[in-house]
């Protein structure tokens, strides 16, 4: 699950055309993206609280054990862009680390949440520079003019968020990070400050994604419930249950909605794009992935797009990872 509670905003035709494409598949698919409207979002964040969900407070754990080295890898004088930047504590904690910034970018779906975050870090931080990007960070952007004496530029990616990418997207997000780091005015290369959750017990992983509390199962089926208000659906919520595998072959943890029987759902309208949807039972519905890493693993992703590792650090149970990358020549 993307470490983030910022509500996604987009146009009903977008959203219908995206769950038709995903419903018309096989196996049926939904974007993972669609999970945080108002309900998904504040889901989520009990989410963060469950003893079963072990990332967020694992790697804020990190971050409070090593800010002050993070903060000398990113260096005097850096515009550090966050990518999906919500509204995570452990970004004020890093922003406390760094007097000498010259910008903050945080980038988010969300315009109206994403200003008033920023409104909130102003107050908190007023003499940091604070420019907000409202954009998809997966899509092409603009960055803001930044201050000429800019050294360098450090994207920062928090949460466990990469692992909802498969590895070729994933590489793909990565290189278009390293084209926004750049290069630097200190020799250094641009930078990557980034939070990848790592290959542990099964029976943890599946317990952190189906908790006994069954707040990600209200979570994931939140979906249908966000389809059937905003555009018409007839999922029974009742005829589909929340389930959580551990794929080892592909490292990583899959979520699903199963159909408890063969059933009809409608979505949409036939004029607008809809479409019908016919379930047999024991028939799931993709939602989402959460990819997990070795060390050396993840090394060798980032290095396809154009990155090398210089720290990393870890829990004492080597279970969640932050790791810092500069910017070098992708791999072929």
């Amino acid at each position: 699950m993307p470490d983030t509670t910022t509500t996604t905003t987009t146009t009903d035709a977008a959203f219908l055309a995206d769950v038709v494409a995903g419903l018309s598949t096989t196996p049926k698919t939904l974007p993972c993206k669609y999970f945080y409207d108002e309900r998904g979002s504040a889901l989520f964040d009990q989410i963060t609280e469950l003893d079963a969900y072990y990332p967020t407070r694992t790697e804020a754990a990190i971050m409070a054990a090593h800010v002050e080295a993070m903060a000398e890898a990113v260096g005097p004088r850096a515009a550090l862009v966050e990518y999906g930047s919500g509204s995570s504590e452990k970004t004020r904690r890093l922003l406390a680390a760094l007097p000498d910034l010259a910008a903050y970018v945080p980038i988010d779906i969300s315009g109206d949440y994403l200003q008033a975050q920023a409104e909130r870090l102003r107050q908190r931080f007023p003499e940091t520079l604070i420019l907000p990007v409202a954009a998809d960070f997966t899509a092409p952007f603009a960055l803001p003019a930044l201050p000429p004496d800019t050294a360098r530029r450090v994207v920062y990616f928090p949460g466990s968020t990469i692992g909802n990418f498969a590895p070729g997207p994933a590489v793909r997000l990565l290189r278009q990070m390293a084209d926004v780091a750049g290069p630097s005015s200190d020799g250094r290369g641009g930078g990557l400050l980034i939070g990848a959750d790592l290959v542990k017990d099964r029976d943890v992983l599946v317990r952190a994604y189906d908790d006994p509390e069954g707040v990600t199962a209200a979570f994931n089926l939140n979906l249908l419930a966000r389809i059937n208000r905003d555009l018409g659906g007839t999922f029974d919520l009742d005829a589909f249950r929340h389930e959580a595998r551990w794929n080892e072959e592909d490292a990583r943890i899959e979520m699903h909605l199963v159909s408890e029987r063969a059933q009809t759902v409608h979505v949409g309208t036939t004029q607008a794009g809809g479409g019908t949807f016919r379930f047999a039972a024991g028939e799931s519905i993709h939602t989402e992935n959460s990819h997990k890493y070795t060390l050396d693993g993840f090394a060798r992703l980032a290095g396809r797009a154009g990155w090398t590792r210089r720290r990393v650090w870890t829990d004492p149970a080597g279970s969640f990872s932050v790791q810092y990358f500069e910017a070098t020549a992708p791999l072929n």
